[in-house]
């Protein structure tokens, strides 16, 4: 046995106690995780549960072919990637923002209770917001449309305006989000160190060079690999809060691709062209996810590998 073989043994055994906190970790990924992969197979097969994965029709990309010619694909696609590019451009830099302001206040009990208004969305489920999307936008008693009478206006029925939906999705979640969002920006702007902010201050530097030159480089890489992160999800838009806010009237700009995998596959049955639509859609996320990181890598010293 070589030397080197014989160090790593020995290193694990001397700390089997971490080795056992991580077992329960892996198991948890090889079981929900990967061996599920085998299921991919019915993307390339005409599934019937009463034959089974390996008794099915191997049909190869019949059903990727589909997707690709069917008349609804290119909505999809730019539906998807719409919403998806809006929500990155209007939420991820906003949290940025929000946390280098919040950085900046010095009272601490002011500082609190504006944490605590911009967390609490965050714990409103998605079901209740979109309760209160509709009931704020209702045409009839939403207060929205009350505010747009008292000035001269005209009812909009908004839910039913296609132009509207993206907007409405988008700044909705910015507004759960947001707050939330900055948690993880205040922990890395704690982790710089008071010396440099001393140091500025001798050199005569005032809050808004202190947060130029300090605070917003410190964050930047967290923000990079946060980047990396949400650029994996590109085409998986988050199929509860669009498929309750969806109906026939914005379908036009709201079917995504995680609804209509769910209507083709639960709805109508048909598993193995919703499993085809899926691995679709996670093949792409992971090019866009390398592509990301490639770039991330290139122009500046952090990525994710």
């Amino acid at each position: 046995m070589k030397a080197g073989t014989e160090r790593k043994i020995k290193f694990i055994f001397t700390n089997y106690q971490l080795y056992l906190l991580l077992f329960p970790t892996i198991v948890f990924f090889v079981v929900f995780r990967y061996i599920p992969m085998y299921g991919v197979q019915i993307a390339f097969r005409d599934y019937m549960v009463t034959k089974g994965f390996l008794g099915s029709e191997w049909v190869g990309l019949k059903h990727f072919e589909r997707f690709f010619q069917t008349p609804d694909f290119w909505m999809l696609i730019q539906n998807t990637l719409g919403i998806s590019l809006y929500n990155l451009m209007a939420g991820f830099p906003l949290p940025i923002i929000v946390a280098l302001l919040l950085h900046q206040l010095n009272h601490k009990g002011y500082k609190r209770f504006i944490q605590t208004t911009l967390y609490a969305p965050h714990f409103i489920s998605i079901v209740v917001l979109v309760g209160i999307i509709l009931v704020f936008l209702s045409p009839r008693h939403g207060l929205i449309n009350h505010l747009i009478r008292l000035l001269g206006g005209e009812t909009v029925f908004f839910m039913g305006k296609p132009e509207y939906f993206k907007s409405i999705y988008v700044l909705s979640g910015v507004w759960q989000s947001t707050g939330w969002g900055t948690v993880i920006y205040l922990a890395a702007l704690s982790n710089i160190s008071p010396e440099l902010y001393e140091s500025s201050i001798v050199d005569g530097a005032n809050k808004w060079q202190r947060m130029l030159h300090i605070d917003l480089p410190g964050i930047l890489p967290t923000a990079i690999i946060l980047l990396i992160l949400n650029s994996g999800y590109m085409l998986s838009v988050g199929f509860e809060k669009i498929y309750l806010m969806q109906n026939s009237l914005n379908r036009t700009t709201s079917e995504v691709i995680s609804t209509y995998v769910y209507k083709t596959g639960l709805i109508n049955a048909q598993y193995s062209y919703s499993s085809a639509i899926g691995l679709f859609d996670a093949v792409i996320n992971l090019f866009i996810l390398i592509i990301v990181n490639r770039l991330a890598r290139k122009f500046s010293e952090t990525s994710l590998w």
